[in-house]
């Protein structure tokens, strides 16, 4: 046998020997990321295909073509204001994260690990705690800090688990934060379709995100999260860095060009940035000044106004700021096309109304009261939501399509309307962790593909859901339904 067969064969052997190495629990997930990235379409196409079976719905409970079609219409512009909001969330999550002093904090706290599985917790740990803040700036700055950590030749990382771990806020722990969409909807009244807030009423973050039983589940994601980031990483001798992958580590070049007409002077000057941040701050004061702290920060444009006064602040001038939307912008291709689609569908639920005068809503809230009870509502809930989750990569704006019935449904069965907000927030999440859609910023940081980090965040995924489902139930009990309030 020549030396070139002998090599081949060597080199089958050595990955069939890994591949019967790994556990059972990561073959599963390389199997389930494999057969997603080979079948699985753009995220687009199931929201259509939710729209066609809500369409056909409608008509099998004899709604007229044309009652479809102008519910259809009348639904589709209906979150518009809504649409921009999430968008801007996006924006202003990565410029904030790729401003320089934020890349001098990531150098800063890259320092701070003492072994590689300590960086995997470490990573773990700050993604899930600043995605209850911001699910940008968590999924950008957590990427960055990995980047930042693998540079170090004193550390021994591997390189697959730490970006895993940097995608964790956006699979555990940010839909039960600040920057969360079906919290920050209920919260506001005019973001609200005008078909669903008498279902809802107006449910303010002392009701959803500041509940007690709330911010106990997301301590317990928290510290989850981070211990088993820590469990799952390989040790030091099975670890691969980022040189074992062939990822390269080049510093990003983020410096500006120079300034080469007088026309671009206050393109590079910090002067419109430090009056407008001053307009905005006089604001931002007022509104906290005026009104309770939790309505305030509840507001959605209250919310978006401070974070991109600080992006335009960490980025100093007009240029470097500009530079930064721009780079930000595709990130909200998906929120721009999916989310009129989405009031769409709410519109046809509500509004297409059978021959018998009832919506698909009442048909399906129905059903929901049917299969579930007060005691097992979360239940019920928790796993319906976890499952069309996968299937429809929403960043929670399917709350639209879900939100008229099992509302209602949670209304009929005398449920807490604000825990029944989180018990969505807290299961829709959790698909993120083996669906490849939401990885893609991150993966184009990392030089990484979906089945690097599928194995690691397929263990988060399993624990996370015994652990969620398990609180929603036991939690329940705990609290009082109160009607809807419309304000």
């Amino acid at each position: 046998m020549s030396d070139e067969s002998e090599n081949v064969v060597s080199a089958q052997a050595l990955r069939a020997q890994e591949v019967e190495n790994v556990p059972a629990l990561e073959r599963l997930a390389l199997r389930v990321t494999a057969w997603c990235e080979k079948w699985y379409p753009d995220a687009f196409v199931f929201v259509a295909l939710t729209v066609l079976a809500v369409a056909l719905g409608a008509l099998a409970i004899g709604a007229s073509p044309r009652t479809v079609a102008v519910s259809f219409g009348n639904g589709f512009w209906s979150l518009i204001p809504f649409t921009m909001q999430m968008a801007m969330v996006a924006i202003t999550g990565y410029v904030i994260a790729s401003s320089p002093p934020v890349a001098r904090l990531v150098t800063r706290a890259a320092k701070v690990p003492k072994s590689g599985r300590a960086a995997v917790a470490y990573v773990a740990c700050l993604s899930v705690l600043t995605s209850l803040l911001h699910w940008a700036i968590s999924l950008v700055f957590a990427g960055l800090l990995v980047r930042e950590l693998a540079r170090r030749t004193d550390l021994r990382m591997d390189y697959r688990a730490a970006g895993a771990a940097a995608y964790l806020g956006i699979g555990a722990t940010w839909a039960m934060g600040l920057s969360s969409s079906a919290a920050q909807l209920q919260a506001n009244p005019a973001s609200i379709p005008a078909t669903l807030l008498p279902i809802t009423g107006v449910i303010p973050f002392s009701e959803t995100l500041f509940l007690w039983q709330s911010l106990a589940i997301a301590a317990a994601l928290v510290v989850s999260s981070t211990l088993i980031a820590w469990w799952t990483a390989p040790g030091h001798a099975r670890a691969r860095t980022a040189a074992d992958l062939g990822v390269t580590l080049d510093t990003i070049d983020d410096e500006l060009p120079a300034r080469e007409r007088p026309g671009e002077w206050l393109e590079y000057s910090p002067a419109l940035i430090i009056v407008l941040f001053a307009l905005g701050a006089g604001w931002v004061i007022n509104e906290f000044a005026s009104k309770n702290w939790l309505v305030a920060i509840s507001g959605l444009n209250t919310y978006n106004l401070i974070f991109l006064l600080l992006g335009m602040l960490l980025h100093w001038r007009p240029k470097r700021f500009l530079r930064a939307v721009s780079k930000a912008v595709p990130v909200t291709s998906g929120v721009l096309i999916q989310f009129p689609l989405y009031g769409a569908i709410a519109s046809m639920l509500t509004s297409a109304k059978g021959a018998a005068g009832e919506s698909l809503t009442h048909h399906l809230s129905t059903l929901f009261v049917s299969i579930a009870s007060t005691d097992t509502f979360a239940l019920v809930m928790g796993v319906y939501s976890a499952v069309l989750g996968f299937f429809v990569p929403s960043g929670g704006g399917k709350w639209i399509i879900e939100a008229p019935y099992v509302m209602q449904a949670a209304n009929n069965l005398h449920v807490h309307l604000g825990w029944a907000v989180q018990i969505y927030n807290a299961a829709e999440a959790l698909p993120n962790l083996i669906n490849p859609f939401w990885m893609l910023p991150l993966l184009g940081i990392l030089g990484l593909k979906a089945r690097d980090l599928v194995g690691f965040t397929f263990a988060q995924f399993i624990c996370g859901t015994v652990l969620v489902l398990t609180m929603l139930w036991l939690l329940a009990p705990s609290l009082a339904y109160h009607p809807p309030v419309i304000h």
